[in-house]
């Protein structure tokens, strides 16, 4: 697995230290915040699941992160022991330590493993009835190989969900009292730079058969976000604002700063007229 430096589509998972802290706490915001779409998500994997026989009872997590991903899953399938898999040693121990406050410790387990290496660590919680894996396929080394050694750690049968982020949240309105008008947009426009992804081919390639490719169009206002949407909302943009100190223009840094500055009256922090705007898609294919 690689730290994630880019932005385009995704928030990322990668060690835990320094600025990675605040990564993992910006993860686990966005399990709080998009709480109904991961409820769809899962609810529709369920539905698929039935179809084919018993409820999950093996789930593997690849690129789990603090457990966004481990801890929606666990919801929606509680009989399911499931397995979650990340480089990073920091954010296991925050997801073990999630894992006990919530009851779930004999229920999720953590492997620290590279992905890109061997699977042997991996391969014994299987073999897998679900496997998923959120922002995180685009960043290993080789796909095509990852996608087969998924394909063998399934039970025929099983389900693997590959999504990927559309495009980073926006949050703001168009004015939002603070430097020219439609500053988020310059900001995607500037650090969003990459193509986006598709998983069709490497799955069939691999031998799955696709069920769906299942786009969620994501729209949540304040009330429908939750109370930690400013929190989201400021550690997203403080993300992004890392990438633009060459590629925004001074008069755009210095509104981005004071959206940022907690102690600002129109800051993040503050502000009662934020939502989240954002598009995911799911890859959702079945091992024969």
């Amino acid at each position: 697995m690689n730290t994630h430096q880019d932005t385009h589509g995704h928030i990322g998972h990668g060690p835990a230290a320094g600025s990675d802290v605040a990564l993992a706490k910006l993860l686990e915001l966005d399990g709080e915040v998009l709480a109904s779409y991961f409820s769809e998500l899962t609810g529709r994997l369920a539905d698929l699941a039935e179809l084919a026989g018993p409820s999950p009872a093996r789930i593997l997590d690849l690129g789990s992160g603090p457990g966004t991903g481990s801890f929606a899953l666990a919801r929606r399938f509680p009989a399911a022991h499931v397995t979650a898999v990340d480089i990073s040693a920091r954010m296991l121990h925050r997801l073990s330590r999630q894992a006990s406050a919530h009851g779930l410790a004999d229920r999720i387990s953590t492997v620290e493993a590279n992905v890109d290496e061997s699977w042997a660590k991996l391969s014994e919680g299987g073999p897998y009835d679900l496997i998923w894996a959120a922002a995180f396929m685009h960043h290993v080394a080789d796909p095509a190989r990852t996608f087969a050694r998924a394909f063998e750690q399934l039970q025929p049968g099983g389900l693997i969900a590959v999504t990927e982020m559309g495009f980073f949240p926006l949050y703001l309105p168009e004015d939002t009292g603070v430097g020219r008008p439609g500053l988020e947009a310059r900001l995607h426009a500037a650090t969003n730079t990459q193509p986006p992804h598709e998983w069709t081919d490497h799955l069939r390639d691999a031998g799955f058969t696709l069920l769906e490719r299942r786009p969620f169009d994501i729209r949540l206002d304040a009330t429908q976000a939750g109370p930690s949407l400013n929190a989201y909302a400021q550690g997203s943009l403080a993300k992004l604002r890392s990438h633009a100190t060459e590629i925004l223009n001074a008069d755009d840094l210095a509104a981005l700063d004071l959206l940022l500055d907690e102690e600002q009256p129109r800051s993040l922090a503050q502000r009662d007229d934020l939502s989240v705007r954002t598009t995911r898609t799911t890859w959702i294919a079945r091992r024969p």
